[in-house]
């Protein structure tokens, strides 16, 4: 059985974006993860295990958007899965720590990936849903 079976009525595009940011996401995480001190003027109380642990909580807010959909309650599905893309903005923090030309050009690489592909994300996801009320709510 195909495994976007019951994600068909979903639009491909939507289930490719939501793929590229979560792996331009898990990047961008990793690369902080793993090179913590390299990024400027972080909290000395964030460690590698926190980094990782926010990236879970993150994605399990995506993940439990498609589950939603899955399950029928498609409205609720995609305004988690907004939410998530959402999310994604939450790496330009960086910025207000320290401008980007201190960040490393692949530390920003990760961090600008990952906005444009919650960008992407989020504005198809932002579109589904209007159509998708605008279809339920036509009087």
């Amino acid at each position: 059985m195909n495994p976007t079976h019951r994600l068909s009525g979903l639009p491909k595009l939507l289930i490719v974006l939501a793929a590229a940011y979560f792996l331009t996401s898990l990047g961008h995480f990793s690369h902080n993860a793993e090179f913590i001190c390299e990024y400027p003027n972080l909290p000395a109380s964030l460690t590698s295990a926190k980094v990782y642990a926010a990236w879970v909580g993150i994605t399990s807010v995506g993940v439990l958007g498609f589950l939603l959909i899955r399950r029928k309650f498609v409205m609720t599905g995609l305004l988690l899965v907004a939410i998530y893309a959402a999310l994604g903005f939450d790496g330009l923090a960086h910025y207000t720590l320290a401008p980007m030309e201190l960040h490393s050009p692949v530390a920003n690489i990760t961090i600008l990936s990952e906005v444009a592909a919650a960008a992407l994300l989020l504005a198809a996801t932002v579109c589904l849903f209007g159509s998708r009320w605008r279809q339920r709510h036509r009087g």
